[in-house]
């Protein structure tokens, strides 16, 4: 008995040709682009995900990195990221909203929800550079040791940072260095720094309130931070001053970190500077009529499938290197 049953619908789901399931080719092409491209920043998260466990004890804390707002001072952690990911989120909604009023013909709604999009990613871009800005710049700064470990001061009586402007004494001798023709204190490597080894040491011995905190993480989750006898005794291991962040040395803790920082939010910030020159081509063409003459606005609705799987990936980046 035959048990085979036919729904009659066969062609309309496959209509074969060069348009398999009605695709145009346009369509097809950058649902190819978005797999591969997926496939890459899925290499690179993978690859942070192994450094990350490979060296967990000595990862930095990304509460602890991230706790800039622009405009105002104090700890605010993860409270801009989290802005950047709402902000972004919502031009996924607004452009979802342009594709829907070009099916239905209506050029004004497009073009506003196509210009809410462009500001949306534009202000994204413009926060990931801000972050990256102060990322690079650094707050407190810190010393490294031999072996690439970072050493971070903490007050003791407020059990918070120190920066090294709050303690690192001003050594007449080691300003000498200071000349307009040679700027600011400068390390080996031309790495720049605003103190030298030796103003960091010598403000460190002569404040006894300061204690040094390791990058070593302890069972419940938190940074070493070692008596007074035992600060002492680390801090001789130190052969640098380290402020801020690169792709060489890094504050906030193994350098890996920052590179991973560097690598995976760059290139998504490009794939986003990208997105917002293109739906900016796209809008004018929407002003200028150009999709109402054709008859349709498929070009809005392939912009919008890069758009939407560029915030795809935001989340999965935001989700892996800021949250976990």
């Amino acid at each position: 008995m035959d048990a085979t049953v036919s729904t009659g619908t066969e062609d309309s789901v496959w209509g074969g040709g060069n348009k398999p399931l009605g695709a145009s080719y346009g369509k097809m092409m950058m649902w190819f682009f978005i797999m591969s491209d997926a496939l890459t920043f899925s290499g690179f998260l993978v690859a942070y995900g192994f450094s990350r466990f490979k060296f967990i004890e000595l990862w930095p804390i990304a509460d602890e990195v991230f706790t800039h707002v622009p405009f105002f001072h104090g700890n605010y952690p993860m409270y801009y990221v989290a802005f950047m990911t709402f902000i972004l989120i919502m031009s996924s909604v607004t452009m979802v909203l342009a594709v829907d009023a070009g099916h239905k013909m209506k050029q004004k709604s497009v073009i506003l929800y196509m210009f809410l999009t462009i500001i949306g990613g534009a202000i994204f871009v413009g926060s990931q550079a801000w972050e990256w800005a102060t990322f690079i710049k650094g707050d407190f700064g810190a010393l490294e040791t031999n072996s690439g470990r970072i050493l971070q001061f903490v007050d003791a009586e407020t059990g918070e940072r120190a920066a090294l402007a709050d303690f690192a004494k001003t050594l007449p001798e080691e300003r000498v260095k200071h000349e307009p023709s040679e700027g600011i204190w400068f390390q080996g490597e031309g790495y720049k720094t605003s103190y030298s080894l030796n103003e960091v040491v010598e403000g460190f011995k002569a404040t006894p309130n300061i204690l040094i905190r390791t990058e070593q993480l302890t069972e419940e989750g938190e940074k070493t931070l070692l008596d007074r006898k035992q600060s002492l005794a680390k801090i001789l291991e130190a052969n640098q001053v380290v402020e801020g962040a690169n792709l060489v040395h890094n504050e906030y803790g193994h350098r890996l970190f920052a590179d991973f920082f560097f690598f995976i939010t760059g290139f998504h910030g490009f794939h986003v500077f990208s997105g917002v020159v293109i739906n900016i081509i796209i809008f004018f063409n929407v002003i200028l009529g150009t999709y109402q003459r054709r008859g349709h606005y498929e070009m809005v609705e392939k912009v919008g499938l890069y758009w939407h799987f560029v915030d795809l990936v935001w989340v999965f980046v935001f989700t892996f290197f800021y949250l976990v």
